[in-house]
């Protein structure tokens, strides 16, 4: 297993805008137990749509799942979660996360990923080891994306079904980089 460093929130230089947008996370949470398959004990996803910022003091990361993704039982479920980030030369692994299913494929072993765990008092997370960049976050607030409450409906477009998203506030616990 590679080596990670612990940094504080406000020590982190990469630019969120870049990370999240242009190079994509994977959001993962996992149930409490010991077992590493990917899609049973724990599951993840490609997103692209999040933030970081200050909130209630503190600071936070924002995290939005639609309901049909096999990862939203997960969230749901869990009170941590992790952002990972990675270097571009991973991006066929996090295109196959975003386009397939923890239902039907052992996502990191499909992607020649390697999942780390991590268990104590305040619950169980998941990320990988060839990532560069680590989020393990708690849940603080969750709510669903309300249709009525778009100023403007520009962003409605992304939503023909109506299967609104569910933003998660996570408060940013640790952030570990190579």
């Amino acid at each position: 297993m590679t080596e990670f460093k612990k940094i504080s929130p406000y020590e982190l230089i990469d630019n969120p805008f870049k990370l999240i947008g242009k190079d994509w996370m994977l959001v993962t949470s996992a149930n409490d137990g010991e077992g590493t398959v990917s899609g049973v004990d724990y599951n993840t996803m490609t997103a692209s749509w999040g933030g970081v910022g200050i909130l209630w003091n503190k600071p936070v990361a924002f995290v939005f799942v639609r309901p049909q993704r096999h990862t939203f039982g997960f969230c749901e479920n869990n009170a941590r979660m992790t952002l990972t980030f990675f270097d571009e030369k991973y991006r066929d692994a996090l295109t196959f996360c975003g386009r397939n299913s923890g239902r039907d494929y052992d996502k990191a072993k499909e992607c020649g990923l390697t999942p780390v765990f991590d268990a104590d008092e305040k619950g169980r997370v998941a990320w990988f080891d060839e990532a560069r960049v680590v989020l393990k976050v708690k849940k603080l607030y969750a709510d669903w994306l309300d249709k009525a409450s778009f100023c403007d409906p520009a962003p409605l477009s992304s939503y023909p079904s109506d299967d609104f998203h569910k933003m998660y506030i996570c408060e940013i616990e640790e952030v570990l980089v190579k």
